[in-house]
């Protein structure tokens, strides 16, 4: 019976993601003049695992590039090649050539890339160095006739799990790479088969016996049966009696000779080698979950169901007595108190540690510190906090556009660093922690930080301070964030610091976060990300305007306040501006924005709620404050269309379905920051 192995090529894809993001990680830690044996081991299980699953399912490409880092990595291993900064760099962009390549095949796109050709050179270049020889890219190769002269016979008792075949794993494949080590004899032994009624058809039954006459060790035997040691019945038996002092690989024939020809027929090598039709995608669409967080969420949905009979027994009575009514009353605090505890099991499903996005920062920064010649150390704290795997995906690109603006732009050079008084390493610190309902992710350095003269004299130039106005040092830092900003006198590959903030900060504001940005000149920045922990859940202000209720991010409020009709500064007949204190706050009329019917048409007649958009704070004229609750966030643009204003939908308690409202969207629908700029 044939698998369809694409089932499970997406697994594949996963673990050969970690495994390269292990094999990096280990790659830049590694200290190439003791280099830790389990770390070598480590990179050499990666490139071994991703070798095996290519071959598996048929991704040539794959397996014939990882099978020279494999060679290289296993005679580093052995002691026969010592480890050196060449071999590090070699490996570290083979890293992402694979990744490329899996990438490409998760979306069944074709892999060119002159980077694989130019590896594949300098691995064979690498291996010829001690062997005196040249090894060719091939994936494996067996010599006609194998010189032995320790061979050792050894019986290998193979018992095959039952699940073997559903998960990809093809006994023929471990036969055929086992025969490459020498001379193989394959015995398939009798088994007692299942009756007819309890037979599946796609569980495995077999076992077999092999005779192997090879001069490899066992380990290298034992290398071959690694994915499935777990679940198969494995012996080795070494053979005492007389073994012939040379293999011809001719020789094997027998069972296993037929099976590599069914092997290697041309249908089912079309089928291997065809990309797995509709099922990768660019992002990976699952999650791994521990089971602990799969145990809780069962035992909440246990609960749920008791309750549900208890409620169910409860409604089939004819009359409620009193003693019901309790019962009734207990029932649906039970319920109630489920329901929330299943709520926080499903969102812990989603959440994961952010170290998932810490982890590519140390190789982005030793690759950019090593081309700019600086020395930086980076920093990691916090790695064990959760985020929700979609707020994780998201924030990922705005940081790495900070780190690298820190790199290019905030630290400096060595020598300039010691003339200053500092150490010739600068530090970068990534930090990450909960702070109420919010996750605070932090990217500061110890560098030259911002300079304010400046950052002001390139605002006065381009009109975005009077010349006569003297702003505060944060008001000052803020500009960076405008669009087309920059005091870069020559823009760099790498971005120069205040190009593409404002691309930095609208992304952050997309997922409902804000961002600070702290500096002080000659000590370094900091940048504060503050993010929900969910883009599924939001703590909203319900609100009320005429008829219609909206929802407004909590995390955008203010304060919320009644304005005397002296506080009230009216420009013109649509816009009107409220004195906050010292600041002027101007107001946006939102029933006007939504053409609704409203109580309040006067700012002095209803409640302003002031919220923060861009640093700046903004008045909404609200009719009512209501209740302030947790909604579960529905996608307008997913299942109807996108409205200006309004980033969502949700359905309160009494089944009716209150707007979201997006204030960065609903301000710029109002045009505040063009008037602002005309008030100013």
């Amino acid at each position: 019976m044939e698998i369809d192995l694409s089932q499970f090529s997406q697994v594949f894809f996963e673990e050969s993601l970690e495994g390269l993001a292990a094999m990096e990680t280990e790659l830049l830690a590694i200290n190439i003049d003791e280099p830790d044996d389990e770390a070598i081991n480590t990179i050499f299980r990666g490139a071994h695992s991703i070798k095996g699953g290519s071959a598996t399912f048929g991704f040539n490409g794959v397996a014939n590039f990882t099978h020279l880092l494999e060679t290289l990595l296993d005679e580093i291993r052995d002691k026969r090649r010592k480890m050196t900064a060449d071999h590090v760099d070699i490996l570290l962009h083979s890293v992402d050539v694979l990744r490329a390549m899996i990438d490409a095949l998760m979306t069944e796109s074709e892999y060119s890339d002159p980077q694989l050709q130019e590896l594949e050179r300098r691995l064979n270049e690498a291996l010829a160095i001690a062997n005196n020889n040249v090894v060719t890219a091939a994936p494996v190769i067996i010599e006609p006739t194998l010189a032995v002269s320790n061979l050792q016979r050894w019986q290998i008792n193979f018992i095959a799990g039952e699940d073997i075949l559903k998960c990809g794993n093809d006994p023929l494949l471990m036969f055929t790479e086992l025969r490459q080590l020498g001379e193989l004899e394959v015995e398939l032994l009798p088994t007692e088969m299942p009756k007819l009624l309890d037979f599946e058809p796609e569980n495995c039954y077999l076992c077999w016996r092999l005779t192997l006459v090879t001069e490899a060790s066992l380990k290298k035997i034992t290398e071959v049966f690694d994915w499935v040691a777990d679940e198969c019945q494995i012996e080795y038996l070494e053979l005492t009696d007389s073994v012939p002092e040379t293999i011809e690989n001719d020789s094997c024939d027998g069972l296993i000779e037929e099976l590599v020809e069914v092997s290697e027929a041309p249908e089912r090598a079309k089928q291997m080698a065809s990309p797995p039709a509709n099922k990768a995608k660019a992002e990976s669409g699952s999650i791994r979950v521990s089971t602990d967080k799969i145990d809780t969420l069962i035992n909440m949905v246990g609960e749920l169901v008791i309750t549900q009979a208890m409620l169910g027994q409860l409604g089939q009575q004819e009359q409620i007595s009193s003693e019901s009514m309790l019962m009734l009353n207990l029932g649906l605090e039970q319920l109630a108190s489920h329901t929330r505890d299943l709520q926080e099991s499903v969102m812990q499903i989603r959440m994961i540690p952010i170290s998932f996005a810490f982890s590519r920062f140390p190789r982005l920064v030793r690759d950019i510190s090593q081309k700019q010649g600086k020395k930086v150390e980076l920093i990691l704290k916090g790695e064990d906090t959760e985020l929700d795997k979609t707020v994780m995906e998201k924030i990922v690109d705005p940081m790495v556009h900070l780190v690298r603006n820190s790199l290019d732009h905030g630290l400096e050079q060595p020598d300039v660093r010691r003339a200053n008084g500092k150490s010739e390493v600068g530090n970068i610190t990534l930090n990450a922690f909960h702070q109420g309902g919010n996750i605070i992710i932090e990217i500061s350095d110890d560098g030259a930080g911002l300079n304010t003269e400046k950052i002001l004299a390139k605002a006065r130039e381009k009109g975005l301070i009077g010349r006569d106005e003297e702003p505060s040092d944060e008001v000052i830092h803020q500009l960076i964030f405008h669009p087309g900003f920059s005091t870069a006198d020559q823009v760099s590959d790498l971005s120069g610091r205040g190009v593409g903030m404002d691309v930095v900060k609208r992304n952050i504001h997309s997922l409902n976060g804000s961002i600070d940005l702290s500096s002080k000149r000659g000590h370094g920045s900091r940048f504060t990300i503050r993010l929900p922990l969910t883009l599924a859940i939001l703590d909203g202000q319900l609100i009320r305007i005429g008829e219609h209720i909206y929802v407004i991010p909590l995390m955008s409020i203010y304060e919320s306040l009644q304005v005397k009709n002296e506080k009230v500064n009216r420009l013109n007949e649509e816009h009107e501006l409220i004195r906050l204190r010292d600041d002027y706050v101007p107001i946006i009329k939102v029933f006007r924005e939504f053409n609704h019917k409203a109580d309040a048409t006067e700012v002095e007649n209803g409640l302003v709620m002031v919220v923060e958009h861009n640093n700046s704070k903004v008045g909404l004229l609200v009719d009512e404050l209501m209740a302030q609750q947790q909604v579960v966030i529905k996608s307008l643009e997913d299942n109807y269309a996108k409205i200006p204003g309004i980033s969502g939908a949700t359905i309160l308690g009494n089944g009716t379905v209150a707007l979201i409202i997006d204030v960065a969207s609903l301000v710029e629908l109002a045009g505040i920051g063009h008037n602002k700029e005309h008030a100013a």
